[in-house]
């Protein structure tokens, strides 16, 4: 669509505009031939729709509550953007490379907000989702052409906009003969499973696999370590300190009792369900109950490695044969995690995605460049066996340096 664009000189285009007055939205079609200074432009028809009194008192309500929040994310969409700009100039430096060798840059963003189903009691909050650091700076503080916001296109066509790692595992990791895993476990774990493809594996065989999010990844673990090391440490380096506790079987029973866990897949979440207000009232049960530091960063592993392990005995063995599980993310490093996983998946060998010669830290930075690349082809890079949506679609958005 975007070539076919590119090669006509007449373009009948619909332009959309709501004010600061917040009164409704005017839309402008018109017929315009050329482009720039020489551009000639014709109207053809325009509509103005009033914004319903609720909806008006919602956008003043989002423009007033709380100044400093609101400008806190209207600036850090910013900030972030030049963060992310900086670091591939100096990954690109640090490669050797010139950033003009550098075809494309593809950005997920970072997550502040993710409305996985929509809430039924609020019209205005439907399933939804939202990344920040701006794509035109990134486009131009780098000189190059970026794509990105993938996770919209997905809800926009009935999806969960996640997981999304499905699409790069199936590329990087599917086996002729062996049904695997794909985990990843950043703050929150998300798996995928493969089924064994044989020879003669297609894109179509992607619509095969299993793929959402098991829960917690790192998130509770990395919170419950700050907060009892007086944020000293922001994480547990190698296990080390869930190592040495024992892990609270009544308070993990509880834990895995949370209704997220019953729900079927294709499912999300994230830190609006496992953040760090769920990990500071399960923090003061744990310390009302007496448990010991070392108890607690346990309980809090075992929580993850439990949690992983049902949902693979729940929705995923019983439907395709596992012989790997391949970790990735910051809890491949941490040994204590994976020795809970390998004692309670016996029949399933735990490895390491860099043990196949993929990076576990680079993986998902990999995915995106890949979906980025498929946007630019016009491909569809979605699954909607994975997210839910009701068809394949190509997600991301374009902004030009």
């Amino acid at each position: 669509m975007l070539r076919s664009l590119l090669n006509q000189t007449s373009l009948t285009v619909a332009g959309i505009m709501s004010g600061t007055s917040l009164d409704g939205i005017d839309v402008a079609i018109v017929r315009i031939d050329g482009s720039g200074i020489d551009a000639k432009v014709k109207l053809l028809h325009f509509e103005s729709f009033s914004y319903e009194e609720e909806v008006r008192e919602k956008l003043k309500q989002l423009c007033s509550i709380d100044h400093s929040n609101v400008a806190l994310l209207c600036g850090m969409n910013f900030a972030i953007a030049e963060r992310f700009a900086d670091a591939v100039v100096q990954t690109a430096k640090a490669a050797g490379m010139n950033m003009e060798e550098i075809d494309l840059i593809s950005t997920h963003g970072q997550t502040v907000w993710h409305i996985p189903v929509a809430d039924e009691a609020d019209p205005y909050l439907p399933k939804s989702t939202l990344q920040i650091g701006d794509l035109s700076v990134i486009a131009k503080r780098t000189g190059r052409v970026v794509v990105g916001d993938f996770r919209t296109a997905d809800m926009a066509v009935g999806g969960q906009g996640a997981p999304l790692a499905p699409y790069g595992d199936f590329i990087m990791f599917r086996d002729a003969a062996k049904g695997r895993i794909l985990q990843n476990i950043g703050g929150i774990g998300n798996c995928t499973a493969i089924p064994a493809q044989g020879t003669t594996a297609t894109m179509s065989d992607a619509s095969k696999l299993i793929a959402f999010d098991t829960g917690p990844g790192n998130m509770i673990m990395d919170q419950v370590v700050y907060e009892l090391s007086e944020g000293r440490l922001t994480y547990d380096a190698d296990g080390a300190w869930a190592a040495r506790g024992q892990v609270h079987t009544e308070l993990l029973e509880e834990m895995l009792a949370h209704p997220y866990f019953a729900q079927l897949p294709p499912k999300t979440t994230g830190r609006e369900l496992f953040g760090k207000a769920y990990t500071a009232a399960w923090l003061k049960i744990a310390l009302d109950r007496g448990l010991a530091h070392e108890d607690i960063v346990a309980t809090a592993t075992a929580f993850t490695a439990h949690s992983i392990a049902r949902a693979y005995k729940d929705f995923v063995l019983p439907h395709c044969a596992i012989a790997e599980v391949i970790v990735s993310g910051g809890g491949a490093r941490n040994h204590t995690l994976l020795n809970m996983m390998q004692e309670l998946l016996p029949e399933q060998a735990i490895l390491t995605s860099d043990e196949l010669g993929i990076s576990g830290d680079a993986k998902e930075a990999i995915l995106f460049a890949l979906l980025g690349n498929d946007f630019i082809h016009g491909v569809p890079n979605n699954l909607p066996s994975a997210t839910g949506a009701e068809r394949l679609t190509v997600m991301g958005k374009l902004a030009l340096p």
